[in-house]
């Protein structure tokens, strides 16, 4: 067992035993230290609030990096607790816009796929989702893509956590499997969920974000083609003392035809939604850059 695989399972296992209150006050002064520090992940998170807010002054991005950081770090701490959580209470403290198409299209049997960025906690969204097809009599069943990580031993560990709160994990390196469990659940009339700011299977589709060009992953709106599944772009965000989530209108995506529009709608309604919570956008990677830089 490595050192990080060490870390991580002393910190599921401990953390939730901790209380919220000084778990939270170590975790903020952990990213303030990382803020401090600095580093290739703060800087590239510099460059990307940086492209949301252009006209900041220096001392206002300094202070959008600490708010992101501290966001971030609250991710982290409320991801080591989660598994101990009760459904319930989360569903209680979880403000949701929007969502009501989605549960429609599944009642009727359609498949939906739900598109992310990195943000907020995306975790915590998926556990009110599920909560919420309970509640509506419908199958509490979900499949997303992760990407894998180093070690595999760590690997593994965020594998088991996701599948503790009731996800379906697939590797997106696993190419004909992911592809299999994504298309299998949407025509079962199932629910997909998706992080989707930043293509890494080389094969998105340029948009323009942020007065930039950059390549967002086709495969949300290409899988709707596929399946006849509905879309919608959903973006999570942090309240104090809870979380938010705002889900859009469906996006068309009557055939492969519609991809790129629907894609570029996509980028549209991420950016508008960052932007309104930008401290919770924790994009420590650079974003895939576009062909047409």
């Amino acid at each position: 067992m490595t050192l990080a695989d060490l870390g991580y399972t002393a910190a599921w296992r401990l953390l939730p035993h901790v209380p919220a209150s000084v778990a939270e006050a170590g975790f903020r002064m952990g990213a303030d230290l990382a803020r401090r520090r600095g580093g290739a992940g703060v800087e590239r998170l510099r460059r990307n609030l940086r492209r949301v807010r252009p006209e900041a002054s220096e001392p206002e991005l300094d202070g959008l990096v600490r708010a992101a950081l501290r966001s971030y770090a609250r991710y982290w701490q409320e991801a080591f607790r989660l598994p101990a959580l009760d459904p319930g209470t989360i569903h209680a403290r979880h403000a949701t816009t929007g969502l009501e198409a989605a549960l429609t299209a599944l009642q009727e049997g359609r498949g939906v796929v739900l598109a992310l960025p990195h943000a907020g906690n995306w975790d915590v969204a998926g556990v009110y989702v599920l909560e919420e097809l309970r509640r509506h009599g419908l199958r509490a069943e979900m499949t997303t893509v992760v990407e894998r990580l180093q070690p595999e031993a760590v690997f593994r560990r965020f594998v088991g956590y996701r599948e503790s709160l009731g996800f379906e994990i697939v590797a997106q390196d696993e190419g004909r499997r992911a592809h299999l469990a994504l298309t299998r659940r949407l025509r079962a009339g199932g629910l997909v969920c998706l992080i989707a700011d930043r293509d890494l299977a080389g094969t998105g589709i340029d948009v323009p974000f942020f007065g930039d060009t950059i390549r967002l992953p086709s495969g949300p709106a290409s899988l709707c083609a596929l399946t006849g599944a509905q879309l919608h772009a959903a973006v999570t965000y942090f309240r104090p003392g809870g979380w938010g989530a705002t889900v859009s209108p469906a996006i068309p995506v009557p055939d492969r035809a519609a991809v790129p529009k629907a894609t570029l709608e996509l980028a549209r309604i991420f950016e508008e939604h960052i932007a309104a919570h930008l401290e919770d956008w924790h994009m420590l990677q650079e974003l895939t850059p576009g062909s047409r830089r």
